[in-house]
């Protein structure tokens, strides 16, 4: 008797992302993607930068700071968490490791208001599940710690 075992194949999308940058002087340059506003970015002042200005270390960090959020957000919305806010801060530690300049930890400290007290647990697992699904911060050597704080509306302090 001959057993035949059926092979199921993924199918995987790939996704490009484009950027263009354009010197403008010193260490700034303007940075652009099709279809969106450009921005002036800029090393930072430590490393003879310019000060108010958005510098690749800062985007960085926001970029693993916005891809939990907006998994969290698409996590949540398919399991209809009744959310009201979501706001976080981020804290990136460049340091010198191995031999160089590198991102050794970014905080991401989540303040994340539901509608009701039964939904607190969901919204916890819910965030934990993005944290741990977020394509940036699974593309990157950092370790990100993830701090999370949670209210109901009408009851947080």
């Amino acid at each position: 008797m001959e057993t035949s075992s059926a092979t199921f194949k993924s199918k995987y999308k790939t996704f490009t992302y484009h950027t263009n940058l354009q010197w403008l002087e010193n260490r700034a340059g303007l940075l652009n993607s099709e279809g969106k506003s450009g921005f002036r970015v800029a090393s930072p002042p430590e490393f003879k930068g310019e000060a108010g200005v958005w510098t690749p270390e800062d985007l960085f960090v926001a970029a693993v700071e916005t891809c939990t959020m907006t998994t969290f957000l698409a996590f949540a919305q398919r399991l209809q968490i009744p959310l009201v806010s979501y706001e976080s801060s981020a804290e990136g530690f460049l340091e010198f490791a191995d031999g160089g300049y590198r991102f050794t930890k970014i905080i991401l400290k989540p303040h994340i208001v539901v509608e009701n007290e039964s939904s607190v647990s969901q919204a916890r697992k819910t965030i934990e599940d993005a944290h741990h699904s977020c394509l940036i911060a699974n593309s990157i050597k950092s370790e990100v710690v993830l701090e999370a704080e949670f209210f109901v509306k009408n009851n947080n302090s």
